[in-house]
C-alpha cells in the first residue's frame, strides 16, 4: 500500500496495519500523484497478480476474487472492472461520467478496443506484464498511459461488472477536466509517437 503524501490520518493506520498484519506500507513525503504510487508499489511486488484500487471507497475489495479468476484460470493477463456492465450502479450524467465516454470512444476507435470503462479505477494485470510495462505515468494518466500500453502488446483485456459507489466533488472525488485533457493527449501520444 503507498500512502501518497496524505495528511488525513492514513498514514498513521498504515502505520498500524503493517505492524499488524502482513502488509507491507510505503509513503511518499509529498503527493506525487496516482501514477508515481503505482510505480513506487509496482518496485516491492512479490506476487503474480496486481490489482490497482483507489483509497476513495467508490470499490468494493470484497470483489477481488471475481476480478483475479480470469487471470488465475490462465484466459487473460488484463481485468478491467467496469462500472457501466453492472445494471445497479448509480451513474448519474455529469461532466465525469462525459468524459469517461468520451474517453472510450476515443481509446477504442485509436487501439481497436471495445471498451466500456476505460477510465476504471479498477485494473488487474499479471504482475510480470505490468512490470515490464515502461510506465512513465505520474498523475491520473495512468489509466490511459497503462491502456494504450497493452493494447499495443496485443494484450485482450477482459471487463467484468463491478459494483460502484459513485461520489461527488464535495465528497472528495479530485479529478478534473485538466486530468481528461491530459488522459486524451497521452492516448494520442501512445498511439501515433511513442
Amino acid at each position: 500500500m503507498v500512502d501518497d503524501g496524505s495528511t488525513d490520518g492514513t498514514r498513521d493506520l498504515l502505520k498500524s496495519l503493517a505492524e499488524r498484519l502482513p502488509i507491507r506500507a510505503m509513503f511518499h513525503p509529498a503527493n506525487r500523484g496516482k501514477g508515481a504510487a503505482i510505480r513506487t508499489a509496482l518496485a516491492e511486488v512479490r506476487g503474480d497478480i496486481v490489482i490497482i484500487q483507489d483509497a476513495d471507497l467508490e470499490y468494493d475489495p470484497r470483489e477481488y476474487p471475481m476480478l483475479i479468476a480470469p487471470i488465475q484460470r490462465g484466459e487473460t493477463n488484463v481485468v478491467y472492472g467496469s462500472r457501466y456492465l453492472a445494471p445497479g450502479n448509480a451513474l448519474p450524467l455529469t461532466h465525469y461520467k462525459v468524459g469517461v465516454l468520451v474517453l472510450n470512444l476515443v481509446t477504442n476507435l485509436l487501439f481497436g478496443l471495445r471498451l466500456t470503462d476505460e477510465a476504471t479505477c479498477y485494473k488487474v494485470f499479471r504482475a510480470n506484464l505490468l512490470k515490464a510495462l515502461p510506465l512513465r505515468c505520474e498523475r491520473f494518466e495512468f489509466c490511459p498511459e497503462v491502456t494504450a500500453l497493452v493494447a499495443r502488446r496485443g494484450e485482450r483485456i477482459l471487463e467484468l461488472p463491478i459494483s460502484y459507489h459513485y461520489r461527488t466533488r464535495a465528497q472528495g472525488k479530485k479529478i478534473g477536466w485538466r486530468d481528461g485533457f491530459e488522459a486524451l493527449l497521452t492516448l494520442l501520444r501512445y498511439r501515433f509517437t511513442d
